[in-house]
């Protein structure tokens, strides 16, 4: 690569994270998820707006020149996206809530996912198929999309709300984290059938098995096996140098997983699932040292190429948005209702579970991107899934902090502890 080549790369690396890093910052002051503002950040340079200006010329020359090294930033942003993601989620399991998260994960997810696999067959149309896409995988994708729920935009919105320790928040995430482990499990098996005009029923096996045992391993098994090479005294990279170990184990999960045909992605979200103890004891500040280099420049460049890749221009739809938009919010909040009132749930709570639990987030934009990379979907289905889950996102923030702004419950307390507890923390939220 010649100095100019390089000076070109640096360019457009500086505009994307400097631009989502900036809009992530008004999008909060907003009191809107970060994610929404990095991935404007790529909608605004992109073709949609200033890319079209003859001043951006430069930098759009740019970005198509570096294509493949741009690609492989976003990978890797993407990668580290459910690393962490994994990683977080080990933390959130609890015993507590148990039935509520229950009902809320069968049914809620259930009906969704259920509705989207049986009715998928008849909704979709060829518009919706990228040149990989056949009609099993694209079924599958359309029954996630339905179905999906957000853990890191959920989370940062409860964070930025100060609702993080609540019950309320405690379910939403339990029931997300539940949500996402089966749904990557499905998006596995709809990537590894991409591409198959004619499923050989041998090889459609040995995929389905493959990426089974590779989720049944990953869970249960050798996260024990790693938490003992963890804590061995033979293990000489995790003492000297823990972020490199636990970098390690990431690529280590990832390049198994394409040696199957196992998606990477994944691959990823089970290596921070395995690499991180129980009670984040060990590695906990290789992994928040590794967190705060992601958040700083890869993962908002990831969102912000994937802002970059939306064409509203050719590779828009407003039917099909309005379409996907209302049907899967109507069968997702209207699931997450039904499954509320068996959980025990009545008035407001119910209100406030469906539209949190509809938030896709982060989970909805990468499933859109792996999708539309593996050429499963269209351009135009792909602009469809990412807007939905910005706008499902808006939508459940606003709510929430609409919510605690009123002085109104997120839910109604079983407990006289547990009624204080949570006045006192929606009370920074509540008007002075």
């Amino acid at each position: 690569m010649s100095n100019s080549d390089l000076t070109s790369l640096l360019f457009v690396l500086l505009l994307l994270v400097a631009m989502a890093q900036f809009l992530g910052y008004f999008f909060v002051k907003l009191r809107q998820p970060k994610v929404v503002g990095e991935i404007a950040a790529g909608i605004v340079l992109g073709p949609a707006l200033i890319g079209r200006l003859p001043l951006a010329s430069g930098f759009v020359e740019a970005s198509k020149h570096h294509d493949s090294i741009l690609n492989f930033v976003y990978w890797l942003g993407l990668l580290l996206l459910m690393f962490l993601s994994g990683a977080e989620t080990r933390q959130l399991f609890s015993r507590e809530e148990r039935r509520e998260v229950g009902w809320l994960t069968i049914v809620g997810t259930g009906i969704p996912f259920a509705l989207g696999l049986g009715l998928g067959p008849w909704l979709i149309r060829p518009a919706l198929a990228g040149p990989n896409g056949n009609r099993i995988s694209l079924v599958i994708i359309l029954a996630i999309a339905v179905a999906v729920t957000s853990v890191p935009v959920v989370s940062k919105i409860f964070a930025d709300l100060k609702i993080l320790h609540t019950r309320f928040a405690r379910l939403v995430l339990g029931v997300a984290v539940l949500e996402d482990i089966g749904l990557w499990l499905a998006l596995g098996v709809a990537t590894a059938l991409a591409g198959k005009t004619v499923l050989d029923p041998g090889q459609v096996s040995y995929l389905l098995i493959a990426t089974v045992a590779f989720y049944a391993l990953g869970l249960p098994i050798v996260p024990r096996m790693v938490g003992r090479i963890n804590k061995s005294r033979f293990n000489v990279l995790a003492r000297h140098s823990p972020v490199g170990y636990a970098l390690a184990v990431l690529l280590g999960y990832c390049v198994v997983a394409g040696l199957l045909d196992v998606s990477l992605v994944f691959a990823a979200f089970l290596a921070g699932f395995a690499v991180v103890h129980k009670k984040r004891k060990l590695f906990a500040q290789a992994l928040d040292a590794i967190s705060q280099i992601s958040f700083a420049f890869f993962i908002p460049v990831y969102f912000a190429i994937v802002g970059l890749k939306l064409d509203l221009v050719r590779g828009f739809s407003l039917s099909m948005l309005a379409a996907f938009l209302i049907g899967s919010c109507a069968v997702k909040v209207l699931s997450v209702s039904i499954a509320g009132r068996f959980a025990g749930f009545r008035g407001l709570d119910l209100i406030n579970l469906a539209i949190t639990t509809n938030a896709r987030g982060g989970p909805g934009i990468v499933l859109a991107s792996v999708a539309f990379d593996a050429g499963i979907i269209s351009a135009t289905f792909y602009t469809t899934l990412v807007l939905t889950a910005v706008l499902t996102s808006q939508l459940a923030g606003s709510w929430l902090e609409y919510v605690l702004r009123k002085g109104w419950p997120l839910l109604t307390p079983s407990t006289a502890t547990e009624s204080s507890q949570l006045a006192a923390a929606e009370a920074p939220c509540s008007p002075a």
